[in-house]
């Protein structure tokens, strides 16, 4: 009796350890994934605010990122005739670090569904600020039950411009040393005339210290507000209009009607929807074997804030959601053309739409705390000199001697 449950205990044993071993080798085992690739490499990229200064970055801007995803099975051949959704998210908001661009941070950048006849989806996004981007990317068949769905996450890392941190150090060198100069100044032995409460030199610095600290504050604050003004000058009814548009939002050609709608409008930090329809005047069937190329710049120094190129869905249509990072008017241009391999053949032209793009100064909690950083360095700086002032002056007698007339 003793044999036969043993021979029992280490048959279960035995199948128990074959179900472990087939569920981790099937877990192991190559599953269907995206893989996103970049041109140019990710680690040579700069984010928008550092590429058109000349002390920062280039002096011009440079093409957005091209963002190449691909389907692929377990065996890690492309998927054919699927249907990509890829969302962009920036990096998470930080306000105790934050960006250049800080109404961006926490945002919805792209999101945009294009057919993939190849599996692979490919968008070209200019990347505003530094950190991790989050990719949410989700893959379907055109043709029902051809292949099983994906849903991946996927991240990219915009590193920060070193010359920043350079600067910075130069500016924290800057301010420590007024600092630790005032506080050198006022931890010396000074006389004080009568009828003061303080000696002449130190009443000097500590009213050129309140100085600066004004005037940094109302730098601050106005410099936003200007930048705020001047955005919202590009808002129709509030100063100078946008440019009008060399091209139509909707066009009859060659026997095709193509329409730009969507939002007439938008805000920084906030998506826009447009969509792009193409249909047969005639029967008002919609088209799709057509390609269409869609470009979004900005008007005012002319760089491409976003690129696309594909066919449209089963209705003859491409939407997508984009977000402006600059409160400037930006132009939308839509250039259909036909596929190499479709019946219906005719000369590409475009539709186009200008829209503005109202601008929005950073939150006055991101302001403070910027100037409570630099205020707060220079403090350490005055304590350190009072410090090394105090270590330097003999204990005995008073730092500040009182004149007797």
């Amino acid at each position: 009796m003793t044999k036969l449950k043993w021979s029992k205990l280490i048959g279960a044993i035995c199948m128990i350890g074959i179900v472990l071993y087939g569920w981790i080798g099937l877990s192991q085992s190559p599953q269907p994934s995206v893989r996103l690739t970049t041109n140019p490499p990710i680690n040579q990229v700069r984010p928008l605010e550092a590429e058109a200064t000349t002390v920062l970055g280039s002096g011009h801007y440079n093409p957005p990122v091209q963002l190449m995803l691909q389907a692929v099975d377990a065996q890690g051949q492309s998927l054919k005739d699927a249907k990509i959704h890829l969302q962009l998210f920036t990096n998470p908001k930080n306000p105790w670090f934050t960006t250049d661009f800080p109404i961006v941070e926490g945002t919805k950048l792209l999101d945009i569904e294009g057919n993939a006849p190849t599996g692979q989806l490919q968008v070209q996004q200019t990347l505003p600020i530094r950190g991790t981007y989050q990719l949410q990317v989700a893959v379907t068949p055109l043709v029902a039950n051809a292949f099983k769905p994906i849903q991946q996450k996927l991240t990219l890392t915009l590193p920060e411009n070193p010359l920043k941190y350079r600067y910075f150090g130069i500016l924290v060198v800057i301010l420590l040393a007024v600092g630790l100069l005032g506080g050198w100044v006022i931890g010396g032995r000074q006389a004080i005339q009568p009828g003061e409460i303080a000696p002449q030199q130190v009443r000097l610095l500590l009213s050129g210290l309140i100085v600066v600290a004004i005037a940094a504050l109302l730098w601050v604050n106005i410099s936003a507000e200007l930048a705020e003004s001047h955005h919202s000058m590009s808002m129709p009814g509030m100063g100078e209009e946008v440019p009008p548009s060399s091209k139509p939002a909707k066009l009859q050609s060659q026997g095709l009607y193509m329409q730009l709608s969507g939002d007439q409008s938008a805000t920084v930090g906030q998506p826009a929807k447009l969509q792009v329809s193409v249909s047969d005047p005639t029967t008002s069937q919609p088209v799709t074997d057509v390609v269409l190329k869609v470009t979004t710049t900005q008007l005012e120094n002319n760089w491409v804030a976003f690129a696309y190129q594909g066919t449209p869905d089963s209705n003859g249509k491409l939407a997508w959601e984009q977000e402006f990072f600059d409160g400037a008017p930006h132009s939308i241009v839509v250039e259909v053309a036909p596929l190499a391999n479709a019946t219906r053949q005719f000369q590409p032209f475009q539709v186009a739409e200008n829209i503005p793009v109202e601008g929005v100064a950073p939150p006055m909690s991101v302001r403070l705390i910027s100037l409570t950083y630099f205020t707060g360095i220079v403090v350490i700086g005055l304590l350190l000199g009072l410090w090394l002032r105090q270590r330097q002056t003999p204990r005995s007698g008073m730092t500040w001697k009182r004149s007797v007339s």
